[in-house]
């Protein structure tokens, strides 16, 4: 009788270890005329790439949060076939802008309610340094 009770134990462990959670990363690019969701491993090999494009006909809806929805989804199945449970997130908005588009938040949302950790979001829009001279003039630009 001990020796089954320690069999089941072996095998709650052995069940135990193979429950690995896989992280990735998921990389959202929300402007206000499109979404794009990259999903990649930890070392950077694309998992799932999809976009507004895809989901949509209508160029007006590409940065709907609905339709952001519905790109959450695809990505959702993807990652779940290969096992994923923890996501780290990037969102970036368009370069100099101080908003991601409207699908950005959407798409967080829906993964939460699809069953993936969260761990950690990041955002990493990009802002110009310094840079070049921006045009207008010395006066600026005049209406």
């Amino acid at each position: 009788m001990t020796e089954e009770k320690e069999d089941s134990k072996k095998i709650k462990e052995k069940k135990m270890k193979k429950e690995k959670n896989i992280e990735a990363v998921l990389n959202i690019y929300a402007s206000f005329n499109n979404t794009l969701v990259h999903a990649t491993d930890m070392s950077g090999r694309t998992l799932a790439k999809v976009t507004g494009g895809m989901v949509t006909k209508h160029d007006r809806l590409k940065a709907n949060p609905t339709v952001a929805m519905f790109i959450a989804k695809r990505i959702s199945e993807s990652l779940k076939e290969k096992g994923i449970k923890s996501l780290y997130i990037r969102i970036r908005a368009k370069t100099r802008n101080p908003a991601p588009g409207p699908g950005a938040h959407a798409i967080i949302k829906s993964l939460s309610r699809e069953g993936f950790k969260i761990l950690n979001i990041l955002d990493t829009t990009r802002i110009p340094r310094g840079g070049p001279k921006k045009k207008g003039g010395r006066r600026g630009r005049r209406v």
